[in-house]
């Protein structure tokens, strides 16, 4: 990894998203250093999820530049910034609730051929997500929503990636389950895993988190420090009260 790729690893520069007519970004300049946990924090609405399916290519932005280890990825579809090694975990976790774990989990594998490597990467998962290898029969859409989660993060790793995005990981789970995922997050990331999380549990993510992002309305309005942001009196006010 050369100096250039390290250090901005990820670059958004003034890129504007629409949904047809509807913009939904503006002007959004974001960068994440490998190795970071990176946090954007907002409402519901703000454009955070838009923000992950630009950098995925869901969504492709009409204005502006995204650079990923070195390559524009402005105009690259889906599955070919997944080959590249960007993975997200959707809002919703969106496993296949009719497939088993293990069936879900080799989905994620779907460009390694090689069935060692596929195990291997399987037995790095259950080292993350023990109670995973114990329901490795049992159909995604019987679990609990926090054994769902841990499958769709775990899926998302099947694809090695460089760099892991989480779409609200903490919805709808009850908060001992949410201090479980928060703390596989660290440990992946002390690991050497490079981390984009939105969350709208702020004081959760601006705790693991290296630096964050506020989003208001599709435009970046306030960064800094994680520690720093918890501080701030306007976030506290609008994410921490």
């Amino acid at each position: 990894m050369t100096e250039t790729t390290a250090k901005n690893f990820l670059k958004i520069s003034k890129i504007d998203s629409y949904y047809g007519q509807i913009q939904a970004l503006n002007g959004i300049d974001l960068y994440i250093d490998k190795g970071e946990i990176v946090t954007l924090i907002g409402s519901n609405g703000a454009g955070k999820s838009t923000t992950l399916k630009s950098i995925s290519g869901q969504v492709r932005p009409k204005q502006g530049t995204i650079s990923f280890d070195g390559i524009d990825i402005t105009k690259k579809p889906a599955h070919q910034t997944a080959l590249l090694g960007i993975a997200q975990v959707p809002e919703g976790r969106r496993i296949f609730p009719r497939l088993t774990v293990r069936e879900n989990l080799q989905i994620g594998a779907f460009s390694e051929k090689n069935k060692t490597v596929v195990s291997e990467r399987m037995e790095r998962v259950f080292s993350y997500f023990p109670r995973l290898k114990e329901r490795l029969s049992q159909k995604g859409g019987t679990m609990s929503g926090g054994e769902q989660q841990m499958l769709a993060i775990g899926r998302a790793l099947m694809m090695k990636p460089k760099l892991l995005m989480l779409d609200e990981p903490s919805m709808g789970l009850a908060p001992i389950i949410v201090e479980q995922i928060f703390d596989i997050i660290k440990e992946m990331n002390k690991e050497g895993m490079t981390i984009l999380l939105v969350e709208q549990n702020a004081y959760q993510a601006l705790q693991i988190a290296d630096r964050g992002y506020v989003i208001q309305t599709g435009q970046i309005v306030l960064d800094g420090k994680g520690e720093e942001l918890m501080k701030n009196e306007q976030v506290r006010e609008a994410y921490l009260a």
